[in-house]
């Protein structure tokens, strides 16, 4: 096929990309980019699953790190394969794991309620990306990494720049590059011990560092990945649950019925809209998908977004419904790479839900919503919603 995955035609409605490349077969070829593609579930799960012939360290965008210098230094977690991303996975995982969520889970909870009291006190109209989905996280993940405040405005076109990096050389890159020197120092110069509060996830990091579980300089590499991965995508999802139930009247009832679904909700959303919609992959040996031979070297994408909607493995898969077991999604990921901040995200959204669901009985578009272009995600850059108690 000829087409381009990444244009701005595909990147405002890449629903009818991903059924013409599900239909077209198991796998297949991208000419404009010497790549292969997969499309379908039992493929994207499969070369997710399959680190050893499907590497993520010749990086997860197009351009393969065997043969050309990535922009900055690969992610320790992201760009890596056992064993060097053992150790690194393990420290994070225990830092953003269950004890931390439940020391956070109060405070968040709280904070929640606080922006919803702020944002619904200016009225019953406005622009849900950006006062709720993009202020949530901003508000709460940095204060838990352990960042000063100042600079925190950063984040976003750090990350939407990180994430446009993975896709080809075009003109989202290229609007990002004017400021990738300055963005850059400042994220690093964020990553140092001396930058971060004495606690948060930062500090535990430095922790792992001074027992030996990681070297020192491993230590900065890992609180960029959080930096890196841990807004933006997050953001985007919030956009995309909060889109669902502006648009699904019937399912934002049904949870206001039963709050109990938030995180049903939220991995429903993931499934719906899948924020990060591809990743690509390097085959390390001669591989066969269907009756194709794909070479060793070989770039493979992975259309996470086409398998979260594959017939194949779900019914009714454009419908946004509750009453659907979400769970087996690839929009975190699958396998040895599956996002380690993903119970982080969900914590996130089961605090704003919970808050929105006790104080609005109805949410629905006051406009149309505008689509952020992003080479890896799919993002809303407005969402104007109307609400009513």
């Amino acid at each position: 096929m000829t087409i381009d995955p990444f244009s701005h035609a595909v990147l405002e409605d890449p629903l009818p990309m991903h059924a013409e490349l599900r239909d077209a077969g198991p796998v297949v070829y991208l000419s404009r980019y010497d790549v292969y593609a997969v499309a379908r579930y039992e493929e994207v799960h499969a070369a997710l699953t399959d680190w050893q012939r499907f590497q993520s360290a010749a990086g997860v965008g197009l351009t393969n790190f065997r043969t050309e210098k990535p922009w900055r230094p690969p992610s320790l977690l992201l760009e890596a394969d056992p064993p060097h991303h053992d150790a690194p996975r393990r420290v994070l995982s225990k830092v953003l794991g269950p004890r931390a969520l439940r020391r956070l889970r109060t405070q968040w909870t709280a904070d929640a309620e606080e922006l919803v009291d702020e944002v619904l006190a200016r009225g019953s109209r406005f622009d849900a990306a950006a006062a709720l989905a993009h202020a949530f996280p901003l508000r709460v993940f940095p204060d838990a990494v352990g960042l000063p405040p100042d600079g925190r405005e950063n984040l976003l076109p750090y990350g939407d720049h990180a994430f446009n990096a993975f896709g080809p050389a075009n003109d989202l890159v290229a609007r990002g590059e004017p400021r990738v020197a300055e963005l850059s120092a400042w994220v690093a110069s964020r990553c140092s011990r001396e930058a971060l509060a004495p606690a948060g996830f930062g500090a535990d990091i430095w922790a792992a560092a001074d027992r030996g579980d990681i070297t020192p300089e491993q230590a900065p590499l890992i609180v960029r990945s959080l930096l890196t991965a841990g807004v933006d995508t997050t953001v985007h999802a919030l956009s995309a649950v909060l889109h669902a139930f502006a648009t699904h009247p019937e399912q934002w009832q049904r949870l206001r019925d039963n709050p109990s679904l938030v995180r049903v909700a939220f991995d429903e959303a993931v499934r719906w809209e899948s924020p990060v919609q591809t990743f690509f992959r390097t085959t390390t040996t001669e591989v066969h998908i269907g009756d194709v031979r794909i070479g060793e070297g070989s770039k493979v994408l992975m259309f996470l977004g086409a398998a979260n909607r594959d017939p194949r493995r779900w019914p009714n898969p454009d419908a946004f419904d509750l009453s659907r077991d979400p769970s087996g999604h690839v929009g975190f990921g699958m396998g040895l790479h599956q996002c380690v901040g993903q119970h982080v995200a969900r914590l996130e959204a089961e605090a704003l839900l919970a808050a929105l669901v006790r104080r609005v009985g109805t949410i629905e578009l006051d406009g149309v919503p505008r689509r952020h272009h992003n080479n890896t995600l799919r993002a809303w850059e407005s969402l104007p919603v109307r609400v009513s108690s």
